[in-house]
């Protein structure tokens, strides 16, 4: 098997899974007073400045959730329901559904809610961002890498510009992460999303980050836990493995992993009549490498790659079953009919660029089936 879906979930760690087993065994809350519930609290608050030091941010800054939507959910809405300036809302066009349709509800309860336009790579441009904030804009919210198409944005020219308006700036770094820095003093956020299953953890962790002093309603009440920011009994093995996933992703070696990108990209477009790659050529994710294929159907390609033993995918994993064409690929002006021919190729250090010339061998209709 060829496994070049990551930016849907990523292979777990067996490092990962090695740093959460005791916690998974060990069952104490770590709210109780007890010793087993003392270590659990220790374990958690070892995790939560682990994360902090990564980022470089502030212990206390670090929220724990349930994954990547869950963060999102509670920077847009926590942040908009909070701020009493205004009721202006400012997301990109292609953001990940968590994103837009939190936005949306935040339109259902009476706020505005107003898109950045993206251009044919999907870049925001911070002259389209400044021409849309206002003086009641309450957050805006621009993911740091796409997940269909791979872009990336400069998120700290776009941070820098809402901190000259002071209107807090959120982005969804669940794509980013294990690649891109994510120094959330040198981005310049207010908050910031992962998500663990990007990055090597089992499905169901996720961080949040929010800088002190930023205006917050949080969206789970009950017991308490993580400062009253969101309640609930705390996933110590989470919390651990997205802290040792982070500490890996470190020592990742992006360079190499570009260079194999980059070989991908030439074998396809070489090798595949009329693929075209789609997003920013060179502004992009080291391991993400997506196409529009005209005359094929993106789906039909999937299947025909996996009777090779190859997993991709024809976009975002939260769209799946869904006939409807790619918003993304909409927004950066492709047709309905081209995106439907979208195909998305990701993947990780484990992956050898011997793999990938077979996974570009199939795409061409060369292939030989994926070894075991």
């Amino acid at each position: 098997m060829i496994y070049l879906d990551e930016s849907a979930s990523a292979p777990v760690r067996r490092e990962v899974l090695e740093a959460m087993w005791p916690h998974l065994t060990g069952y104490a809350n770590p709210s109780s007073v007890h010793e087993p519930g003392a270590a659990a609290s220790r374990a958690l608050e070892a995790a939560r400045a682990e994360v902090a030091e990564y980022l470089n941010a502030r212990s206390a800054e670090i929220i724990f959730t349930s994954g990547g939507t869950e963060s999102d959910n509670a920077a847009l809405k926590g942040i908009a329901l909070a701020d009493p300036r205004g009721r202006h809302v400012l997301v990109s066009a292609q953001e990940h559904p968590a994103v837009s349709e939190s936005a949306a509800w935040l339109g259902r309860m009476g706020y505005e809610v107003e898109t950045v336009p993206v251009d044919r790579d999907g870049l925001v441009s911070p002259a389209a961002l400044a021409e849309r904030l206002r003086q009641d804009t309450t957050l805006v919210s621009i993911h740091y890498a796409n997940n269909e198409v791979g872009t990336v944005q400069d998120v700290s020219a776009l941070a820098s510009l809402c901190a000259e308006h002071r209107i807090p700036f959120h982005t969804d770094a669940v794509q980013a992460a294990g690649t891109l820095p994510l120094d959330v003093q040198g981005l310049g956020v207010n908050a910031m999303s992962l998500a663990g299953h990007k990055l090597g953890t089992p499905k169901g962790s996720g961080v949040l980050y929010l800088r002190r002093r930023t205006p917050f309603e949080p969206l789970i009440h009950g017991g308490g836990q993580q400062r009253d920011l969101r309640s609930g009994t705390e996933n110590v093995a989470g919390a651990v493995g997205i802290a040792t996933a982070l500490r890996l992703a470190a020592a990742s070696e992006v360079e190499v992993l570009a260079r194999k990108r980059d070989g991908f990209v030439a074998a396809v477009e070489s090798g595949v009549p009329g693929a075209r790659l789609t997003g920013h050529r060179s502004q992009r994710l080291a391991g993400h490498a997506s196409f529009v294929l005209p005359g094929r159907s993106g789906e039909s390609t999937l299947l025909d790659l996996e009777r090779h033993g190859i997993f991709c995918s024809s976009g975002s994993a939260c769209a799946a079953g869904s006939d409807e064409p790619s918003p993304a690929l909409h927004a950066m002006g492709y047709s309905d009919a081209e995106a439907q021919t979208a195909v998305r190729f990701s993947f990780g250090e484990a992956v050898s660029a011997a793999e990938l010339d077979l996974a570009a061998r199939a795409l061409s209709g060369h292939g030989v089936a994926a070894q075991a």
